[in-house]
């Protein structure tokens, strides 16, 4: 469809929130838009928005529709290009390991980190998909 511009929000199903909330709010600064104690909390991340959904509370709503996932699941940060070796050094600061890098087709480099549930998260510099 023509009519879509981006992916406004991204979900993670994480079970421990008060630890999702720490690693995304006072490590990586993502700011807290809500907060559901043992349901879910919604962090801002630039102009999209972060969902992280308690799996055990989120598979039996009626509404929205029930959603769940298990596992590591992937997303991507991006930064600008003048950006990216600065958050990279962020991150190595905040003694978060980055566990792989890749040199994309574009000669961009982007790497790879866990959150503290094992999902794999990832900085890619502004137009690495061209």
């Amino acid at each position: 469809m023509e009519e879509i511009i981006k992916i406004k929000e991204t979900c993670l199903y994480i079970k421990d929130l008060e630890a999702a909330r720490d690693f995304y709010h006072n490590k990586l600064g993502l700011e807290v838009i809500h907060y559901d104690r043992g349901r879910h909390v919604f962090f801002r991340a630039g102009s999209s928005v972060l969902l992280c959904f308690n799996p055990d509370d989120s598979k039996y709503k009626d509404s929205p529709p029930p959603h769940y996932a298990e596992g590591n699941q992937h997303y991507a940060f991006e930064v600008s290009r003048e950006n990216y070796e600065t958050v990279k050094e962020k991150i190595k600061a905040l003694n978060i390991e980055i566990i792989d890098k890749l040199v994309w087709k574009s000669g961009q480099e982007s790497f790879y980190f866990n959150d503290h549930e094992g999902n794999v998260l990832e900085f890619v510099p502004e137009g690495v998909w061209g």
